[in-house]
């Protein structure tokens, strides 16, 4: 069974930085080529992945943000956003969660590690909850 979410940046990053590999992001990066997650995406989204992985603090590798970005391109569905009254502190934070709330009819979730950044809706998960939601779906 396959999952619909869509992935906050700071669990692809740090998933791209971790040097475990056991860990929650990196086992949301590792269900998405395993078609366990379909990535939800949109144009914004994918830029502001660009930007934040392109930033030189994170010492990231070229070929490693095109694999990224490739990945997401062939595995992710393209979503137009649902339109919200809802207001962030992060601005950029928006766009995430109305993608989220337009496919709520297949149960999209939104994983963040800043869960705070948002509402408090029941669709927007930790990494490790997304994890957890995967291997109970599959027993």
């Amino acid at each position: 069974m396959s999952v619909y979410a869509v992935i906050d940046t700071n669990v692809l990053i740090s998933a791209l930085l971790s040097k475990k590999p056991d860990a929650a992001t990196v086992k949301i990066i590792k269900a998405i080529t395993d078609g366990k997650i379909i990535p939800l995406i949109h144009e914004e989204i994918l830029a502001e992945y660009e930007d934040v992985l392109h930033r030189d603090k994170f010492h990231l590798q070229p070929a490693t943000i095109q694999t990224v970005m490739r990945a997401f391109r062939i595995y992710g569905v393209e979503v137009a956003p649902q339109k919200s009254d809802e207001t962030f502190s992060d601005p950029d934070d928006l766009i995430f969660y109305e993608i989220a709330l337009a496919q709520q009819d297949r149960s999209a979730y939104l994983v963040t590690g800043n869960q705070r950044h948002y509402p408090d809706r029941n669709f927007i998960v930790t990494p490790a909850h997304m994890i957890h939601i995967l291997e109970s779906s599959s027993d």
